[in-house]
């Protein structure tokens, strides 16, 4: 099959358009995808850049969002049928071979059915930041209605996904962004309130609160941000975080002080840690989150498209920043 290759890590000239082998089933309950398109997430670039968890697994594909049509399943497969379409997050951290292909093999359990609403490329955008954000939100903020939410980088990946769950159960959204086009973005979603980059978002946020602090911040940013973000969290507040706090930015006396609950939230653990059950789980995020693109409660947004062909370039603009939604590669 045609795939592409990490070959070292580095710029984005190491991604190589190679043929390797077919991908094979070895499980009971695995199926054999045909992908359609496969989602590129910045977790795709940081490690071609920084290298994989898994050094001595080297070449590997990257790329763990996935959608396409079974082509062959496992003989104990229980849901699913050849010719059934399909999308999933798995592998593409370096452990086994991505989603940057022709095929992939998937433990069925951590597959759902295709929204029948959304295209492949639509489909293939959408896994890993639903079960972000939805782990962010529901799992590690407990959110409910009536609650007041602030979260930054609204207009990206996981960012508009997050405003449209905070909305369904309920919550006042307010969130960042840096541009006009993305306010517009932001408000079409639902938000409440859009702050711009050169406002003060801490005192925005405040005058939105009475003072008080929103009950729960999503950081999608990181860095300064996330320290910036405590004083605006009320007293027994949650804050949410996707990234590693930087220690050298700020310490967390003001969130001790304030009682806060931290969450550190990265949806890739259980494929890590080979976490059978809560894979599973996040199987189950995609199945509800199919429901809701159904009956057109949900939709994930894409930028821009590239054929696999052009995974140098895909990689490219997603690390220039200033994204707008998602990109996928299309196969």
């Amino acid at each position: 099959m045609k795939a592409v290759v990490m070959t070292s890590h580095g710029p984005p000239e190491v991604l190589q358009v190679q043929q390797v082998a077919d991908p094979v089933i070895e499980n009971d309950r695995e199926v054999l995808v045909r992908l359609k398109a496969a989602g590129v997430n910045p977790i795709d670039t940081k490690l071609r850049t920084r290298g994989t968890f898994y050094p001595d697994k080297m070449p590997t594909i990257l790329g763990c969002d996935g959608a396409g049509i079974l082509e062959a399943i496992g003989k104990n497969v229980q849901k699913f049928q050849v010719g059934d379409e399909v999308y999933f997050c798995n592998s593409g951290i370096g452990a086994a071979s991505g989603n940057y292909a022709e095929l992939a093999v998937v433990d069925e359990r951590f597959v759902g059915k295709k929204p029948s609403s959304l295209s492949f490329v639509e489909a293939a955008a959408a896994p890993l930041v639903l079960i972000t954000a939805w782990e962010s939100l529901y799992d590690r903020g407990k959110l409910q209605a009536g609650r007041k939410v602030l979260i930054h980088g609204g207009a990206g990946g996981v960012g508009h996904v997050a405003i449209q769950l905070a909305k369904l159960q309920g919550a006042e959204v307010a969130t960042t962004i840096s541009s006009e086009e993305k306010a517009d973005f932001v408000k079409s979603l639902g938000t409440d309130l859009p702050i711009f980059k050169n406002e003060d978002f801490a005192k925005v946020v405040l005058d939105w609160t009475n003072g008080e602090g929103v009950d729960l911040a999503f950081d999608t940013v990181g860095g300064k941000v996330f320290y910036d973000t405590i004083p605006v969290v009320k007293v027994y507040g949650d804050l949410v975080t996707i990234l590693e706090p930087d220690t050298s930015l700020g310490n967390l006396k003001v969130a001790r002080q304030r009682n806060l609950r931290i969450g550190l939230e990265l949806m890739l653990t259980p494929m890590m840690k080979g976490l059978m059950e809560a894979q599973e789980d996040q199987a189950k995020i995609l199945q509800q989150c199919g429901r809701l693109f159904d009956q057109g409660k949900l939709k994930i947004y894409v930028n821009r498209t590239f054929p696999l062909d052009d995974a140098i370039e895909a990689h490219r603009i997603l690390e220039a920043g200033s994204m707008v939604g998602k990109i996928v590669l299309t196969i």
